[in-house]
């Protein structure tokens, strides 16, 4: 039984490394949404990080309220939290209007 077993996972793992497809190339459209989606999520990163120092600023703060003269500064020489600010995404080029003719006078 032992040896079934091993010799299903052995195949099963052979069996899993097949090789896979080249990926299609990418046109203009798709890799400006792939640049979009990259940048929200570096932006999304951000501000989880604010999110988070702001959360220790509090904690900190309350340490130091609750411990009373045990409490060293140490938080002094921490960086100030900085808001990364709302997300702004890169401009959209929006395809100029062709100009109108101008009509023919007869």
């Amino acid at each position: 039984m032992k040896r079934f077993l091993l010799m299903s996972l052995l195949a099963l793992a052979f069996g899993a490394q097949a090789k896979l497809p080249a990926p299609a190339p990418m046109d203009d459209a798709a890799k400006a949404k792939a640049e979009e989606a990259k940048a929200k999520a570096a932006h999304a990163a951000k501000v989880d990080g604010y999110k988070l120092c702001k959360s220790m600023d509090t904690a900190v703060a309350h340490y130091v309220k609750t411990a009373g003269a045990k409490a060293t500064k140490a938080s002094d020489k921490a960086p100030a939290c900085v808001d990364p600010g709302p997300f702004i995404g890169a401009p959209t080029a929006v395809p100029a209007a062709p100009a109108a003719a101008p009509a023919k006078k007869s």
